[in-house]
Parts: C-alpha cells; structure tokens; sequence
C-alpha cells in the first residue's frame, strides 16, 4: 500500500487559502473518486471538495475553523502500489466525424 497526499487546489482568481466548514469524511472511512470529501469557504464562496480517486482516509488536515494554505496538504490516502501514481483518468474523446452526405449538383434550367 501506497500513501498519496492530496493538497488544498487553487480554488481560482487568486484565492491563496480556504477555511474548513466541515469534514464529510473520516479517517478510516473508504471513499469512491468524486465523493465529496469536505466543505470550505474562501471570501468568494463555500464549496464541497470531491475526491480526486478512490482510497481509504488516513489522515485529514484541518479542523474545522481552520485555514489552510493552497497547496498545503488536505487529506492523505492510502491506496494500492499499482496505483499510487494514477490519480484519475482523462477520458480520451475522439474529434467528432463529419458526415459527407453525397448529392447530385443542382441542375440549371
């Protein structure tokens, strides 16, 4: 098993830290990737973070009323070795196919 550290991301526009309201989960508990993880609020808005991949919780940094840094560690998970360095897959999406429809030039009368 493998530890990954999941940092505060850049929330946007120049936001530097984030206060935490409220912890969704727990170390110990097993979370699914895209699972809301915990709540916080920058002085533009509060918003839920949701997980970047599935693991279990080892450990969560911040209590609640607690400002964190961006970039400093959020929660840590501990995750199998084969996918310690896949933190979430793109999906691959194919440039759309233009249909050629084939018709007869117009006739001129």
């Amino acid at each position: 098993m493998a530890e990954i550290s999941f940092p505060l991301p850049d929330l946007g526009e120049g936001l530097i830290e984030a206060t935490v309201l409220e912890w969704l989960v727990a170390p110990g508990d097993q979370v699914e990737r895209n699972q809301p993880l915990v709540e916080v609020e920058t002085t533009k808005s509060a918003v839920e973070l949701p997980s970047p991949q599935a693991g279990k919780v080892v450990r969560i940094h911040g209590e609640p009323g607690g400002t964190i840094a961006v970039g400093e560690p959020l929660i840590v998970f501990e995750v199998p070795d084969n996918t310690a360095g896949i933190v979430g897959t793109v999906p691959v999406e194919e440039a759309p196919r233009r249909r050629v429809r084939l018709t007869a030039p117009p006739e001129d009368d």
